[in-house]
């Protein structure tokens, strides 16, 4: 009796954590769709460093192009080299 009432207890979590995973799962193609909704830059767009970053000079100076966004979050310029970070930037309006 003991152990019938121990395997329905089984049964009951391996059902529930198989919901829970279902439910939480996205499939690849909406994960990515997700991504791409968020992104904080696109290439060919403009974005403007912090003058903090680059001091004596004006916003027409610190104005750049957006070459490539990588899978990290980061961008690749035209006009500098490197890779950059949302938060060297000022905030996009």
């Amino acid at each position: 009796m003991l152990s019938g009432l121990a395997l329905v207890a089984g049964a009951f979590g391996v059902a529930g954590t198989f919901l829970r995973k279902k439910k939480m799962g996205m499939s690849a193609k909406q994960q990515a769709a997700k991504r791409t909704a968020s992104v904080w830059a696109r290439p060919g767009m403009t974005v403007t460093f912090r003058a903090e970053l680059m001091p004596g000079r004006d916003r027409q100076q610190r104005t750049v192009r957006v070459k490539e966004l990588l899978p990290s979050g980061r961008v690749t310029l035209h006009e500098i080299a490197g890779e950059h970070a949302e938060k060297e930037f000022d905030p996009i309006k």
